[in-house]
Order: structure tokens, then C-alpha cells, then sequence
């Protein structure tokens, strides 16, 4: 580990820099580039680096719609096409680095891909489709260094121009644990479900949900639509919702259903692509010794209370 990547994981929550213009020099995105880039053999320089920051676009199915797109799966793929020259470099670098448009100037480093070159059988005459891989370069700063970006109507650049290099670093944030509200405070958003699966932050909320059974309700936040499940035996709220998360169907018909219409569409091919607007929460708890036979009685209660088999998503 570089000097600067040891002070960059480092840096408190509540460092930012400030707004004095001679400070602001003091640390750029170059220094970091330029730091962790050392450390690998051979050394990833800046002019290895492209920079692009990604900004949310609501009504466009082609492009990251808010945050519940910035899922590996989503970004790679909004990521890997790009337009041909010269709104485009012909060769770009290896090093893609992604940042995603925070407010303002602010810009939040999401991740990074290396460049395998181009997939020219994918490619078109009007983009040009990419063979991007997720790389480690990065990633112990990934959501967590954000800079300046001086000119938001200019998407991307290299990290070796003298524009690219000199952006300011703003902050460098701790990635804080993020506290378990109990069941009945359980409210996640499909893209928080994600996160909450496989993220270290969301650690008590593991250790919570795989230790209970109980009813659980999926909710499309775009119709009102409800969905009433069941989490039993050794599977627990944890490995049912964990399901969710990998497909967003969890095998359940009606979900399926959704996912294979989404898949279907021009527009949207993402197999999760039916669930960026479910919203998953807790109806009942039990603990792990409690008999299957209650736990499908409740089901069946929530069931007929929410008329969820009438008018939502159950199909029994």
C-alpha cells in the first residue's frame, strides 16, 4: 500500500477540503491517481487513466436512472458503449475510472474498469461497444473520494491532461456501519437490498435477518402492487431476501413473470431490471424454532388482509 493510499484510508468522515484555493491544491486527483498507481508493477500512470463522470438521468431506459441503477450490472453496461470519434478517443486508456455526479461539481468515485479494447462485432456506426472488467484499482476509495469536476457539460477526459489532473479532492469519507432499526424499522429499496446482502456496513442487518422466519411484503412503489412471501425453516429473512437480490424474482411466479417482460423489452434488457422500484419490509418476525405450520398461517392471514391474490402480486 502506497503513503497516499494509507492516508487516504485514513482521512475521518468529517475531513473536507477547504474552500481556500491554496489548500485546495494541496491534494488533487492526480496525487491519488499518480499515489495507488505506483504500487503496481508496472505502474498504472496518468495517462493509463480515463475519467468519466456519469450523471443521473430519469427519463432516459437507456441510462443510469437514479440510484437504484448503480448496480455492477447496469453501470458496466451503460459504461461499455460509447460514442465513436471525436466525442470519443479513438484508443482509449486501459484504466477507466467512474464517477457519479453528487450534486454540483461533486463527483463520487463509483468504481473502475480496465480496457480490453474494443468489441468490434458489437460495435455500430454510431457507438462503439467496449470489453470493460472490473478491476481493484481503486476500490478501497470506491463512494468514498469525491472531487470537483470543473466542467459538468464535459463528461470525461484523460486523467493525464492538465485539466483532469488538477481536480480538487473534497473528501474522503469513512465508510460508516450502517445500525439495524429492528424488524418493524425494516424499509429497503431494491438497490439498498443489494447492498444490504454484501456490504461489510450492513453487518448487524446479516447477522439479524439470518437468525428469524417470518412474513415479509414486496411492494412496487410505481402501481401499489404488493407481493406477500415467507421465509421459513433454515433459509431465514437473510437467504430468502438474498434470492431477491441475485434475480429479483426470487423464483416466485408472478415476479418471474415481470422480470421476463422487462428482459423482453427494447428498451430495458437487464434480467433486475421489473424490480428498481420494489420495496422490501417486514410484516412478522418469528424465531427459528417456530413450527412451519404458524408461519404459513400467518402467511395466509397477510395474505387475505392485503388481498394481495385480488389485486397484487400473489398467484396462491
Amino acid at each position: 500500500m502506497s503513503d497516499l493510499e494509507s492516508l487516504a484510508l485514513s482521512v475521518p468522515s468529517s475531513t473536507v477540503v477547504s474552500e481556500e484555493p491554496a489548500f485546495r491544491a494541496s491534494l488533487t486527483l492526480g496525487h491519488v491517481l499518480s499515489g495507488i498507481g505506483a504500487d503496481y508493477d508496472p505502474a498504472i500512470r496518468l495517462e493509463d487513466v480515463h475519467v468519466i463522470r456519469h450523471t443521473f438521468k430519469p427519463s432516459d431506459p437507456d441510462a443510469l436512472r437514479g440510484p437504484e441503477d448503480l448496480t455492477q450490472e447496469r453501470v458496466l453496461a451503460y459504461t461499455r458503449e460509447q460514442d465513436v470519434p471525436p466525442r470519443f478517443p479513438a484508443h482509449p486508456p486501459r484504466y477507466w475510472v467512474i464517477l457519479i455526479a453528487d450534486g454540483g461539481r461533486r463527483s463520487r468515485l463509483w468504481g473502475t474498469y480496465e480496457n480490453y479494447g474494443e468489441v468490434e462485432t458489437a460495435s455500430s456506426k454510431n457507438y462503439r461497444c467496449f470489453d470493460l472488467r472490473p478491476t481493484e484499482f481503486l476500490a478501497p476509495l470506491n463512494d468514498r473520494l469525491v472531487i470537483e469536476w470543473d466542467n459538468p457539460r464535459s463528461w470525461h477526459r484523460n486523467a493525464g491532461s492538465a485539466t483532469g489532473a488538477r481536480m480538487p479532492v473534497l473528501e474522503i469519507a469513512d465508510r460508516d456501519k450502517v445500525p439495524f432499526p429492528g424488524f418493524d424499522g425494516v424499509l429497503l429499496p431494491y438497490h439498498q437490498l443489494q447492498d444490504m446482502v454484501d456490504d461489510p456496513r450492513y453487518g448487524d442487518w446479516r447477522i439479524a435477518l439470518s437468525e428469524v422466519q417470518g412474513i415479509y411484503l414486496i411492494t412496487d412503489s410505481t402501481n401499489g402492487k404488493q407481493y406477500v412471501g415467507k421465509a421459513d425453516g433454515a433459509e431465514r429473512i437473510l437467504g430468502r431476501w438474498t434470492s431477491y437480490a441475485r434475480d429479483g424474482h426470487g423464483g416466485n411466479v408472478a415476479l418471474r413473470e415481470l422480470a421476463n417482460q422487462s428482459a423482453a423489452g427494447e428498451a430495458t434488457k437487464m434480467k433486475s431490471d421489473h424490480a428498481r422500484h420494489f420495496v422490501f419490509s417486514l410484516l412478522r418476525v418469528f424465531g427459528p424454532s417456530t413450527p412451519s405450520s404458524e408461519v404459513n398461517a400467518a402467511e395466509a392471514h397477510y395474505k387475505a388482509a392485503l388481498m394481495t391474490r385480488q389485486y397484487g402480486l400473489n398467484r396462491n
